[in-house]
């Protein structure tokens, strides 16, 4: 597990909204999580190497730093997260008004 302690002790302090939590005993694992902390994947990270464990991140949307002590970009802010919940949603009311007036198309 060499490469993937390499990857903690160096690469985790790059990216935004990635933390790591250690469970002693257990294989290492990227566990993914939306916005209110629910599970949403497990990858397995044992037999990758650091530079393969790098491009998943990148893949998924993670944000690297150059430096630990870096600014984030406010657009990768909320990285990876596609579906922010801070985005704008339409209220309730207009979304059920919306969808009376979808019924009713015959008045």
């Amino acid at each position: 597990l060499r490469e993937v302690k390499a990857f903690v002790t160096q690469d985790i302090p790059l990216y935004h909204n990635l933390v790591m939590k250690h469970i002693p005993g257990a294989d290492p694992e990227l566990v993914l999580l939306n916005h209110y902390y629910e599970e949403l994947d497990r990858i397995a990270l044992s037999e990758m190497t650091r530079s393969e464990i790098n491009e998943l991140l990148e893949k998924l949307g993670f944000y690297k730093k150059a430096q630990p002590e870096d600014e984030v970009p406010e657009e990768f802010r909320f990285s990876p997260a596609k579906d922010s919940p801070f985005h704008d949603e339409p209220s309730s009311d207009a979304t059920e008004k919306a969808s009376s007036e979808a019924k009713h198309t015959d008045l």
